[in-house]
């Protein structure tokens, strides 16, 4: 076992869930310190760990998306994957981390970039203020070996709420539910057939014409596919399970929302998933997200949605569209955590990186990547600072199917030791 995936290993037993990850910023700074680095935490609690005169800033973030039982983190290894049970893995971006370690406990010379809350809207990427002195920024946070991306997607949280009234309603109570459906990450995953319970159970409920919502609760994070969803509604027609939906009859037979079947028709006819492909990139250019949907019992309702899209111009159009339709249902509608596209970008320092990512796998592809990186906001507020974003492989991130390749994170450690080298 490589001294990395011993180092990460260790993170996972360290809670840092997005919002909750003052243990692994202690752990941190404590371990920076004990090997004579210089540590500096700015008030959103990024890091930044340095020594000597360094021309390299090597960039990760520090927390990580909770699915499932995480953070508590139980991992075993299966045909040379790591994976986690019934949990998320954290190996984005805990692997990034683990190879800092390492590069720590050899003393290298460099400038270390830890970053908070990534995963909830690029918090602290966005409010990085530190005197970074090194020409060169590389960010580790990419999920596929062998290549080299230089341009990411920018972003967006678009929320929609609305007050509703409760009234009287008609037929039998049931629960619907759709749940244990694969999930993923909502910028990297959207184009790879992955179904949104929502989207499913809010087909089911349109189709059904007699349904009266009582209320309606899916989704799990912004920025993760819908795997799970519940509606508690009164039917006068009897409702029966379907390939993906479960039904089951309940005894009370509680008050409606009145406008239930509007917000019904809302989730039905919202377009989840790819708006534009990007032919020329091969990924997706325009997309967005149906993360989340719940009521409260006072008949309120807030639907949680995530934009994203390869430039500002059609993440702009995307972002007045979905205003302009949840208006049109009477919400309200708030745009959080906007983040800038990183254009694609070719440099030395990108070829630089191909050629070392060369020598390691025997090829290289410099890519962009239809997600979210910091290189984005960092590269606006460092524009002295070339940029590139490379990782290990890793599948179904933001799930609980998340995996890591095992000999892929020792060749990327690797390969970050040469572009060290190199530069």
């Amino acid at each position: 076992m490589s001294a990395i995936i011993e180092y990460f290993k260790a993170l996972t037993q360290i809670p840092h869930c997005s919002k909750e990850a003052d243990k692994l910023l202690n752990f941190l700074v404590s371990f920076a310190k004990e090997r004579s680095y210089s540590v500096e935490v700015d008030e959103v609690k990024n890091i930044f760990i340095s020594k000597g005169l360094p021309t390299l800033c090597l960039q990760a973030h520090y927390d990580m998306v909770c699915m499932g039982e995480a953070p508590n983190i139980d991992t075993y290894e299966e045909d040379g994957w790591m994976r986690a049970k019934e949990s998320s893995l954290g190996a984005d971006n805990g692997i990034a981390i683990a190879m800092m370690m390492q590069l720590m406990d050899e003393g290298k010379e460099l400038e270390f970039l830890f970053t908070s809350d990534e995963e909830i809207g690029l918090i602290g990427a966005n409010r990085v203020a530190f005197d970074l002195k090194s020409k060169y920024m590389l960010n580790l946070d990419s999920e596929d070996e062998a290549e080299v991306y230089i341009g990411c997607a920018g972003g967006a949280d678009i929320i929609a709420s609305k007050q509703d009234t409760y009234i009287d309603g008609n037929g039998e109570c049931y629960e619907v539910s759709v749940k244990g459906l694969l999930g993923g990450h909502s910028g990297v995953d959207i184009d790879k057939g992955i179904s949104s319970a929502i989207k499913v159970l809010g087909e089911y409920l349109y189709k059904n014409s007699t349904v009266q919502l009582v209320s309606i609760d899916g989704g799990e994070r912004r920025n993760s596919i819908p795997a799970n969803a519940v509606a508690i509604v009164r039917s006068e027609s009897v409702l029966e399970n379907s390939t993906k939906v479960q039904v089951r009859k309940l005894d009370s037979g509680p008050l409606v929302l009145d406008g239930g079947q509007k917000i019904i028709e809302l989730i039905y006819r919202f377009k989840h998933g790819v708006r534009l492909q990007n032919q020329e990139l091969g990924i997706p250019d325009v997309s967005i997200n149906l993360a989340t949907v719940a009521t409260d019992e006072k008949g309120k309702l807030i639907i949680e949605t995530s934009a994203r899209a390869m430039d500002i111009h059609s993440l702009e159009l995307l972002t007045k569209d979905t205003i302009d339709f949840f208006n049109s249902y009477g919400f309200k509608v708030l745009v959080e955590d906007k983040y800038p596209a990183w254009k694609p970008d070719v440099s030395e320092f990108t070829k630089l990186v191909s050629h070392n990512m060369k020598q390691i796998f025997g090829k290289s592809k410099m890519m962009a990547i239809h997600a979210g990186l910091e290189c984005g906001v960092i590269g606006k507020k460092y524009p002295h600072m070339k940029l590139a974003s490379i990782g290990p492989t890793i599948r179904y991130p933001h799930s609980t199917r998340e995996m890591v390749n095992l000999d892929s994170v020792d060749k990327m450690f690797q390969v970050v030791q040469k572009i060290i080298k190199s530069v």
